[in-house]
């Protein structure tokens, strides 16, 4: 087997929703799909056409087995995901509407996952071959042994050449539960990472200070100056900016920030009759790591995620299953070409 491209180091979720628009447990039926942040990632770069390997641990029951199969459909290698004694990490979700936002209750506390001791991976091997490797913010707020493995798996990355791809993601709750320290864990991650998605909230959580300017793009300027200024090894800094107008109505934009003073902005998109916003960030990450694997120039890149992040919003379940062509077309050839 060759090796993977892109290696993904997370925890497997079951996702129980309500069907369509209906409260949780209102009818006895829920539907079912596989997801979690960094998985959402490795399937769409499979779709893209990519090398994905997903490393973690599922319970060893037929619940970690339909996950992981989910995963092998979607054309991700799970020959690193390991079974143990233990239970899924699930969340339900109950879809809004009208007024009513949407509302996510997770279920994931001493998961498989989270309890998996951290020298049970073996990194150098786990990662041999990769060029990239991608993580959250979400795998060390799970626990002591997930905080570990997730600053091991970016410690062995960088010993091993290997660019790290770093999601924020804060959760505050998860980090209360038990009592980790996420300013020093989460900095040391952001000292390893090549690229963070992270805006001027997830700065100020990692290095302190707040961003008063008026305008959100100046924030985010403001915040990627201070995180470059303080990671040595950070090259670049993506994320989104979403208004909200209603719980079926978005305007969602984007932008990547350089070292080199690059600065590209995708101007913002008009998102009505939305069908599911999960993992929408997740597609814009696979679709920004996407331009910079294929060499495409910042604006394209930015403009490539941001259209598969869009794209994500009108298909439900976690993952995104569109391949470049889907994204190219949303994008317009027209505007923009590719320099490689």
């Amino acid at each position: 087997m060759n090796p993977p491209r892109v290696v993904c180091f997370g925890e497997l979720l079951l996702r129980l929703g309500a069907p369509g628009h209906q409260l949780l447990l209102q009818s006895p039926s829920l539907d079912v799909h596989c997801g979690g942040a960094e998985a959402n990632v490795g399937v769409s770069l499979a779709h893209f056409g990519h090398a994905v390997a997903m490393v973690g641990v599922v319970a060893d029951n037929p619940l970690g087995a339909a996950a992981a199969g989910q995963l092998r459909l979607h054309g991700v290698d799970t020959s690193r995901v390991r079974r143990a004694e233990g239970r899924m990490g699930l969340y339900f979700l109950t879809t809004g509407a009208g007024h009513r936002p949407s509302e996510v209750v997770y279920d994931r506390a001493d998961s498989a996952f989270a309890n998996a001791r951290a020298d049970g991976y073996d990194w150098p091997a786990l990662l041999h071959g990769a060029q990239w490797l991608h993580l959250s913010g979400i795998s060390p707020a799970l626990g002591a042994e997930a905080a570990r493995a997730t600053l091991d798996a970016a410690r062995a990355a960088c010993a091993q050449g290997i660019k790290v791809s770093f999601d924020g993601n804060f959760r505050p709750k998860l980090w209360e539960r038990w009592g980790g320290d996420a300013r020093a864990i989460l900095r040391d991650l952001f000292d390893c990472a090549h690229i963070v998605f992270a805006d001027h909230r997830d700065i100020g959580v990692v290095l302190g200070g707040e961003f008063p300017q008026a305008d959100a793009q100046a924030r985010v300027d403001a915040a990627a100056a201070m995180a470059f200024a303080a990671f040595p090894r950070l090259q670049y800094l993506a994320c989104t900016q979403r208004t909200a107008h209603s719980v079926g109505h978005h305007s969602l934009g984007a932008m990547l920030l350089g070292r080199d003073g690059t600065r590209a902005v995708a101007p913002a998109e008009e998102l009505t009759d939305i069908v599911d916003r999960i993992g929408g960030g997740d597609a814009f990450a696979a679709g920004v790591l996407h331009g910079l694997i294929e060499g495409f120039d910042a604006e394209a890149t930015i403009r490539f995620g941001l259209a598969a992040g869009c794209l994500k919003h009108s298909i439900p379940g976690d993952f995104n299953p569109v391949g470049v062509a889907e994204v190219m077309a949303l994008v317009g050839e027209g505007r923009f070409d590719v320099r490689r």
